[in-house]
């Protein structure tokens, strides 16, 4: 395939930065940017005169070759189901769906019609996460903290749908095990959904995660703690950090790296191009999203369970 004509499915505060990454690039083309508020479809129409800006997306979907779905989490199945059964390769935001079936049915499309359905686990692209792939073997132990300051924006859905579930997808990328049980709690505090959640997860193969989320804290923290038998991580994903802790006889190594602060949006994007030019798999496939959103809806459901007794 040449130059990839694509669209923006959602132009609201995560749609305008997809829109900037696919217009600093040359191997696509933005010829479209769809919203369902009439006022944010003209500002973007006099920020990109030359992409077709328009309420509803059906007026692109002959036109595109591939979209960025970047709307609410309600609506990420219908939209997507449209353009991936007629044959456009899709990058959808997580959540995945609302439902884990919706999930399984989009997998399903995509396959039927050879399509790249790749998911937005955008964590998955901090240099810091991919740097400890080289290292990592069997951890035994794994915590992860990701803290935030209350922001209106992100509240459609619970903090675990909405935080937590970039770690899950991290630590079920890392561990490659079936989970055998998941204890959790949580509350509400500023929303009327889960603000705050901490989950235990054990895996099959004995590793144990537990993984914490809120997002009524007082600073931002993303961090991630990894233990495995003969090594200690510890990666500051905020702050592109990572140190590895060793033992040799009876001293402790310790080797610290810094990663220049990348655009992990741009090279996520970057490489849904990359998988739609050269016809692989990308990264975060449907089926990682999928596993993500099973086991984010079971620490909700858990959560949920648990309060209501």
């Amino acid at each position: 395939m040449g130059i990839v004509n694509i669209a923006v499915i959602g132009a609201g505060y995560l749609g305008r930065f997809h829109a900037q990454k696919y217009r600093a690039l040359n191997n696509c083309r933005l010829i479209g940017l769809i919203d369902s508020d009439p006022s944010t479809v003209e500002e973007m129409a006099s920020l990109y005169p030359d992409a077709k800006a328009s309420t509803d997306f059906q007026t692109l979907i002959n036109d595109v070759d591939a979209v960025s779905i970047v709307t609410s989490t309600p609506s990420h199945y219908e939209i997507a189901k449209q353009f991936l059964a007629r044959g456009k390769h899709v990058l959808l935001e997580k959540p995945m769906t609302s439902t884990t079936g919706q999930a399984e049915e989009l997998i399903k499309i995509a396959e039927e019609n050879h399509r790249i359905l790749q998911i937005g686990h955008i964590e998955r692209f901090n240099p810091t996460v991919l740097a400890m792939d080289e290292y990592m073997q069997q951890p035994k132990f794994i915590e992860s903290q990701r803290l935030s300051p209350f922001k209106t924006r992100g509240t459609d859905v619970n903090v675990v749908l909405d935080l937590m579930i970039h770690d899950i997808d991290i630590i079920l990328s890392i561990v490659q095990s079936d989970i055998e049980s998941i204890q959790a709690s949580g509350m509400s505090v500023l929303s009327d959904d889960i603000d705050i959640a901490n989950a235990r997860i054990t895996f099959t193969n004995d590793c144990v995660a537990n993984v914490t989320a809120s997002r009524v804290s007082t600073n931002s923290e993303r961090k991630l703690r990894l233990f495995q038998g003969n090594a200690y991580f510890s990666a500051d994903l905020g702050n592109h950090e990572l140190k590895i802790y060793t033992r040799k006889q009876s001293e402790i190594n310790v080797q610290s790296f810094n990663f220049e602060k990348s655009d992990a949006l741009l090279t996520e994007i970057t490489h849904f191009l990359d998988c739609i030019h050269n016809n692989i798999q990308p990264l975060v496939s449907g089926t990682d999203g999928l596993r993500a959103l099973h086991t984010a809806n079971q620490i909700a459901n858990t959560i949920q369970l648990h309060n209501a007794k």
